[in-house]
């Protein structure tokens, strides 16, 4: 087998991920210093392509970035005026005052946005400073120097044949070497996964933690519009089978973000988490509001939710992780956005004092310190335990618990200390024989709806000629292992219907429909056995969301 020859660039900072740490990252350093050689490369065909978040941003990451993104044009015209919070009954609702809740639950001065679009504004503005954007170009291998620190990764590789092999039309990509790496590539990131693994960067902290968080765009009757409104929800349809919750935003436009969370930890392995969802929608308060309306787009992706125990420690030889990489979303507040946005500057600002000292290739120890000792770090430490109470006793007492341990953790201390997670989500699934299959209503076409036809709505592509980017292990466990331990989860645990069992006993074959994916990481993280490994498909493939 011949060794691959490939051309290489040379950069001071190779970013990988062109969402809000990436390119955070990437404005900082040519704010620093604008002669840096800065380069950002992204998977997805544009900017904002593989961007999905709720989302209602805190503009504070914003507001150190570029303070005078108002002026400069920046896509956050929605501010809240409105916050509701409901416990929902199949029937019914209860609405929960605001005034018991800490002051950080308050979402007085944040604005409801598509993070799709301000990461095209954002890049927008690192390219308006010199920095090199390359969408389109997946990144699909790590580069290491001959001392085992990164070096930098292969970008652009395309025309593979299905078995792995180069095809007629083969390009082998480039290398492009940097003094630093940055890893920005949102949750369960493949080249991520890879050096947490390479070195041994979660030893000493907890499992991280996720949940699935699926969301419609919809059109509304204009009568039912009220922008600035913010409502999220508990309880049904989810009760005790799983930890989650509903989101609801009136953005602009007589638009509404409509979305679901479903906390991966979950034990029945016959839980459906898209027709939880679609359930979700026929909700009489929900279904009142979506009535005469249209869902224009849908799409998925996994969140961290392991919170500040279970970061993992975020500098090797030559690379940082940024971000999602790290897992750095507030679980309470349903926000990532700003610590993400946080991350890239002090990542940027390590990186270039580094520089400026003549060094490269060494772990960027500031930029670690700087996160876990700063905002970041106080944002996500008075909501640490949040997570774990809910997983270890319930949505009700951790309702009334978490919310005293916020309050005492506002004031500086905690009575109940920092709690463990436990076992990974993949752990934490129960074998089939133990639970009762769930019987979930069919999908009305108007309200709820299958999920191939939604999943049309994210506008996903991928060349099929391309080897399938999502590898089994082992390819005898889903039929041999999974299927009569655990009733095959995969059919159910993901959102877009990439999985299948196909025909019975012996007959039966696991089908994977990789064209589908949504790049959501689901089955990276929730498959009982551990067998599924998520990989970047060739560049440019994926969803093509509008304005997520």
């Amino acid at each position: 087998m011949t060794e691959t020859t490939r051309e290489a660039m040379e950069y001071d900072v190779v970013i990988v991920g062109a969402g809000p740490a990436g390119l955070s990252a990437a404005i900082r350093l040519k704010q620093l210093d604008a002669d840096l050689n800065v380069v950002v490369l992204e998977k997805g065909s544009e900017v904002g392509a593989h961007i999905l978040s709720g989302a209602v941003l805190d503009p504070c990451g914003l507001n150190k970035l570029i303070p005078d993104w108002k002026e400069k044009g920046a896509p956050l015209n929605v501010p809240v005026k409105e916050d509701n919070f409901f416990l929902l009954g199949e029937a019914g609702k209860m609405r929960i005052p605001n005034w018991p809740m800490p002051k950080l639950m308050s979402n007085h001065g944040n604005y409801i946005v598509s993070m799709g679009n301000v990461c095209r504004w954002m890049a927008e503005q690192a390219e308006a400073l010199g920095v090199e954007i390359f969408p389109g170009m997946s990144c699909s291998e790590m580069v290491y120097d001959d001392k085992g620190g990164v070096k930098g990764v292969v970008a652009g590789e395309f025309g593979k044949n299905p078995d792995g092999s180069e095809g007629p039309g083969y390009e082998p990509g480039m290398e492009l070497h940097g003094k630093y790496v940055f890893l920005a590539e949102g949750v369960r990131g493949s080249l991520s996964k890879e050096v947490i693994a390479k070195y041994d960067l979660s030893s000493g902290h907890e499992p991280q933690k996720f949940g699935l968080g699926m969301k419609e765009i919809w059109e509304i009757d204009p009568e039912k519009h009220r922008e600035g409104t913010v409502t999220h929800t508990m309880g049904w349809p989810l009760g005790s089978k799983a930890g989650g919750g509903s989101f609801i935003y009136h953005l602009e436009n007589n638009q509404v973000y409509v979305g679901f969370v479903v906390h991966l930890n979950y034990k029945n392995p016959y839980l459906y988490p898209y027709m939880e969802f679609q359930r979700f929608k026929h909700h009489p308060m929900v279904a009142e509001l979506l009535k005469g309306g249209k869902r224009v787009a849908y799409g998925a992706r996994a969140i961290s939710e392991g919170g500040f125990q279970s970061m993992p420690k975020m500098v090797a030889p030559g690379v940082a992780l940024l971000g999602c990489s790290v897992g750095m979303v507030n679980v309470p507040r349903i926000k990532g956005n700003h610590n993400a946005m946080l991350s890239g500057i002090a990542a940027a600002e390590a990186a270039h004092k580094a520089l400026a000292e003549g060094r490269s290739g060494d772990a960027l120890t500031g930029y670690e310190a700087d996160v876990r000792g700063g905002a970041i770090g106080a944002d996500l430490k008075k909501v640490r335990n949040v997570k774990p109470m809910w997983s270890k006793w319930g949505m009700f007492p951790s309702l009334a618990l978490g919310g005293l341990d916020m309050w005492t953790n506002s004031l500086g201390f905690s009575l109940f200390g920092t709690l463990g997670h436990g076992k990974t989500d993949a752990a934490a699934t129960g074998e089939a024989k133990d639970y009762t299959p769930i019987d979930y209503p069919k999908p009305d076409g108007v309200l709820s709806f299958d999920r191939l036809t939604n999943v049309s709505f994210s506008f996903t592509n991928h060349e099929e000629s391309q080897p399938c980017h999502l590898k089994l292990k082992d390819p005898s466990v889903p039929i041999a292992v999974n299927l009569p331990k655990f009733a095959e989860p995969a059919q159910r645990y993901c959102p877009a219907g990439v999985y299948e069992v196909v025909g019975e006993g012996a007959e039966a074959k696991f089908q994977i429909n990789f064209q589908n994916c949504v790049h959501c990481k689901t089955c990276d993280i929730k498959d009982p056995s551990q067998n599924i490994n998520w990989t970047t498909p060739q560049g440019g493939d994926g969803p093509n969301y509008p304005n997520m």
